[in-house]
């Protein structure tokens, strides 16, 4: 997911150990990809900016790797029906797996409104100081053209009045 920068998206590309691309996008702001792995070795990602020289961007990405192990031993090849607590935990358990993907929601939420809370204070700072700035240019052309009015003009100096 593309947290901040530019219009939020992205281009992205998975490579096998092979070179094959297993997976490719272009200008997207958030995906998800799952992909079981049948070849072992180093799998490259690759998340692109190009089309995009002058906005940098933050991404967040996260892996699974592997299967959840199961709460409880012999969970897989039970017979019986779990018992009343048995089922408890496993409520439970995936009660906060919701916790946790919400969390994580929340986190990433909060860092794109932190990132643009910043940039709008950014925004307003530079405006405050223009308008001073303004207002002081103003404000001195306005006692100068005050103090014009009451000024007096004397005529050259070197001649002699009679």
């Amino acid at each position: 997911q593309v947290i901040t920068g530019g219009h939020y998206d992205v281009d992205c590309f998975v490579e096998d150990p092979n070179g094959r691309t297993i997976y490719k996008e272009t200008k997207k702001q958030y995906d998800s990809f799952p992909h079981h792995t049948e070849l072992q070795g180093v799998y490259t990602f690759c998340f692109s900016n190009e089309f995009s020289t002058f906005s940098h961007k933050t991404v967040y990405f996260d892996f699974q790797v592997g299967d959840e192990p199961p709460i409880l031993p012999d969970m897989n090849n039970r017979v019986t029906a779990l018992t009343q607590m048995e089922s408890a935990c496993v409520t439970i358990h995936e009660a906060l797996n919701t916790v946790i993907d919400s969390q994580t929601h929340y986190r990433l939420r909060e860092a794109q409104d932190r990132s643009r809370a910043e940039d709008l204070n950014g925004r307003v700072s530079y405006w405050s100081v223009g308008e001073t700035l303004i207002l002081f240019v103003v404000s001195i052309g306005q006692v100068m053209l005050l103090k014009s009015f009451f000024t007096e003009k004397r005529p050259g100096s070197g001649a002699a009045s009679t």
